[in-house]
């Protein structure tokens, strides 16, 4: 497991919003999209879409979920699993904690998803 990165705190998120990591500040090798959705939950995933490259931070939320702007392939925001084409290969996620206000990141872990 990856040593924990204090990247944000709650309140620099908007809910339905996102912010990218960059990959020099993880150390990750890619940038990491942080999502806040409308429940009030925290979720990470790889920030670049499976199907063409495009930011999934710049995309559309609407519950658990999250639009490319590009060519609308869908993900869960949860596991990363494709929702709908033209994507077809899941996004990878990333372990989040909430300590507080703070918001950590374990760049590389797979985020944690209750059955």
């Amino acid at each position: 497991m990856s040593e924990p990165i204090k990247v944000a705190t709650i309140n620099d998120i908007d809910e339905e919003e996102a912010i990218v990591i960059d990959d020099d500040v993880t150390g990750y090798g890619a940038p990491i999209a942080i999502f806040h959705t409308e429940d009030d939950e925290f979720y990470a995933l790889d920030d670049t879409c499976t199907h063409a490259v495009a930011s999934l931070a710049d995309g559309w939320m609407e519950g658990n979920e999250v639009e490319c702007p590009m060519h609308a392939g869908k993900f869960c925001l949860k596991t990363g699993k494709v929702l709908c084409m033209p994507a077809v290969e899941d996004v990878k996620t990333h372990k989040l904690e909430i300590r507080g206000e703070d918001i950590y990141l374990y760049p590389g872990t797979p985020a944690e998803v209750e059955a």
